[in-house]
């Protein structure tokens, strides 16, 4: 749908609306539009992961404005923070089915969305899941979960392929590894892919000589960046959060630790703004194998105009996924609300199921979901902190810079 030269922006987003807004129910075509849809956006906006939480809202409060624009539907966000814990993204979910929301999104935390879903099957109200991996989420047999992220199992394969990548562009081979990881919901689902997978990937050539796990709200890492630089391993592998991200990467200056590079398989952490902002010149060259946006996408460049609008100092690059993967799990609720024609959670849950979004923000195919509810055939990025910016470079398709790994400061021991 290429965009023409001259076409002015009403024609733009009509345009683009006619790849969001797919295949529309016609046994509900002659039903009246309800006034608006009541979106429970539930994030973790303070506590460990409160930054985190805080960039995914960015995306969220941007939503009714560009929705209104592509679809002419009328959202209403009702906001809840859970702290970051997960017994409190229990009770908030429920308040916000008791208050009135038709469909909850959220919440990043794989713990929380575990608790959520629980909630959301037994109350019938749809659950669209922004970012959250932990595989067994859509693996119940629930009727109202919907999942727009890949699973701990496609991250892993992904990155781990990227990682094959990697050393191929560089033309290096490390032959060893650490693995340090938090020990949360993820971090196991990520461990258990991990264990699974990797022996599958000979051709990487690397074996991991320890597995190092640690709490995600740990203020002192000194002990595990000691057991992890005695290994002498050439690459750390990190499943991280963005914290403990940040607190592991001092420690490994403090100690002066300098492996060939920080690899993560597929976390948050390391490409957020927060890690720039704490680190300076030491964020530099960590590298994150992620699901990403797609900075060319038509989506995306209207999302962008509207996020530097409401956020005029910051930088979409800095939350392009967390903002990407909120945005589309609004968009998926307000598409299905435009085709169902109703509120009733149940002709939702329905209609969520008949999703085919093909003008999207983020990597890979469009937005459907298989009969467990899970999206398949999202893309994944290996995002390397260039320039004191997170920046693409590989697939050499979307790249915008080569990788550089080793890391200037590496010294063979």
């Amino acid at each position: 749908m290429a965009r023409s030269q001259g076409i002015d922006r009403r024609s733009f987003t009509t345009a683009l609306a006619a790849g969001v807004a797919t295949s529309l129910l016609p046994l509900r075509s002659a039903r009246a539009q309800p006034a608006k849809l009541k979106v429970g956006v539930i994030l973790p906006r303070s506590g460990t992961l409160g930054l985190t939480g805080q960039s995914c809202q960015k995306g969220a409060d941007l939503a009714p404005g560009v929705i209104k624009e592509l679809l002419g539907v009328d959202l209403e966000l009702m906001n809840a923070d859970f702290e970051s814990n997960v017994d409190t993204a229990r009770t908030r979910a429920e308040r916000l089915i008791q208050d009135g929301a038709h469909v909850l999104v959220g919440p990043f935390d794989s713990g929380a969305a575990a608790a959520i879903a629980q909630v959301a099957e037994q109350r019938g109200v749809p659950l669209i899941i922004n970012i959250a991996a932990a595989p067994q989420i859509t693996e119940q047999g629930y009727r109202f979960v919907f999942r727009n992220f890949q699973t701990a199992t496609e991250i892993v394969k992904n990155g781990l392929d990227l990682v094959g990548e990697l050393f191929q562009a560089t033309h290096t081979a490390p032959t060893t590894a650490v693995y340090m990881h938090v020990n949360d919901t993820f971090g196991q689902a990520m461990t258990k892919g991990i264990t699974a997978i990797l022996p599958q990937r000979t051709q990487l050539g690397f074996k991991i000589l320890d597995d190092i796990g640690y709490d995600p709200a740990a203020k002192d890492l000194t002990v595990e960046v000691s057991r992890a630089k005695a290994t002498k391993a050439d690459f750390l592998l990190l499943v991280s959060r963005l914290n403990d991200a940040v607190l592991l990467r001092r420690e490994m200056v403090k100690q002066r630790w300098n492996p060939m590079g920080i690899v993560s398989p597929g976390s948050p952490g390391m490409y957020e703004e927060q890690y720039f902002k704490s680190l300076g010149k030491l964020s530099e060259y960590s590298i994150s194998n992620v699901p990403w946006y797609n900075p060319q996408a038509k989506l995306t460049k209207l999302v962008e105009k509207a996020f530097l609008k409401q956020n005029p100092n910051d930088k979409l690059v800095f939350h392009g996924l967390n903002v990407g993967f909120t945005f589309e799990a609004i968009l998926v609720a307000a598409d299905a609300f435009k085709r169902a024609r109703s509120t009733d959670p149940k002709a939702l849950a329905e209609a969520i199921r008949q999703t085919n979004i093909t003008d999207k923000m983020t990597l890979g195919g469009p937005i459907k979901f298989n009969a467990k509810g899970q999206v398949e055939g999202i893309g994944s990025a290996c995002v390397q902190n260039l320039n004191q910016l997170p920046t693409v470079v590989l697939p050499s398709a979307a790249a915008t810079a080569k990788p550089v790994f080793p890391t200037p400061g590496y010294k063979k021991t």
